[in-house]
């Protein structure tokens, strides 16, 4: 008899060279709220990101240097207008997956979808699949 391992996503960690200008983006740029973490050694921030996970963000020296647009995290909105306009009102900077600034991409299934980079230049694809 095989039994199937049933997993959740626990954590995602992300490393960061300036905890307070990452904290800033993920808060005021992003939306994610913050959540209390068990360290308090000022190099860690926790960020709710729904269904029981929590997005972690690490300040460390040597940031990698190679950053893809493939590897990245996505977030699903559910007013992606709105997070548009936030972008917009901030001049914060998105592009379509080709890499066109100021455009969304609509996938074939429908789903619209943006790409943002962090202070550190990781990706982040925000999309209306929520």
């Amino acid at each position: 008899m095989s039994t199937i391992a049933q997993i959740k996503v626990n954590h995602i960690a992300v490393h960061v060279s300036d905890l307070e200008v990452s904290k800033d983006f993920y808060k005021n740029i992003v939306g994610l709220e913050e959540i209390d973490e068990p360290f308090k050694d000022g190099l860690h921030a926790w960020y709710d990101i729904g269904g029981g996970g929590a997005l972690h963000i690490i300040e460390a020296p040597n940031i990698p240097t190679q950053i893809s647009k493939v590897n990245h995290l996505c977030f699903s909105m559910k007013d992606m207008d709105s997070f548009i306009e936030t972008l917009n009102s901030t001049d914060y900077p998105f592009e379509d997956w080709p890499g066109e600034k100021g455009k969304i991409t609509t996938r074939v299934d429908g789903i619209k979808q943006i790409y943002i980079q962090d202070p550190d230049g990781m990706w982040l694809e925000i999309n209306d699949d929520y």
